[in-house]
């Protein structure tokens, strides 16, 4: 039993460690996307370069959840998709709640606020992965 124990843990970790890579790759891509906009497209509006990056970073960490993160494939990439789309918003809903409430409404440093939003979207979009998006 503990050998059983020891394996599922050794997995977790090894999912965990591929969700931060994940995570860092698909921010780098969103900061690039949203640089490039900015610089070499020339947009105006950062909020609407951000946009498209951030559309583009969330489709690179989708497909990185997909098949490297969770390798599930069972579902179709549509179906997946539709669910990982509503994890986010849901997440990024409450981000912004618990920023708001601690910096609007409770006056504290917007960046002490953002960091505790920010570990609270990452573990509710792991768990939400795992447990509703990539059920094994």
């Amino acid at each position: 039993m503990r050998a059983v124990t020891s394996q599922a843990e050794n997995s977790d970790r090894a999912q965990i460690v591929r969700y931060v890579v994940n995570g860092l790759v698909a921010t780098a891509v969103h900061f690039v996307v949203l640089t490039t906009n900015l610089h070499v497209f020339d947009m105006r509006s950062a909020g609407v370069a951000n946009l498209y990056a951030a559309v583009v970073g969330i489709s690179v960490s989708f497909l990185g959840s997909r098949y490297f993160v969770f390798r599930k494939r069972d579902q179709t990439i549509l179906r997946q998709a539709s669910k990982f789309g509503v994890l986010y918003v849901l997440i990024a809903c409450l981000h912004g709640t618990v920023l708001y409430g601690w910096s609007d409404a409770c006056q504290l440093d917007y960046r002490i606020g953002f960091l505790l939003a920010t570990a609270l979207q990452m573990v509710l979009s792991y768990w939400g992965n795992k447990m509703l998006v990539f059920k094994a």
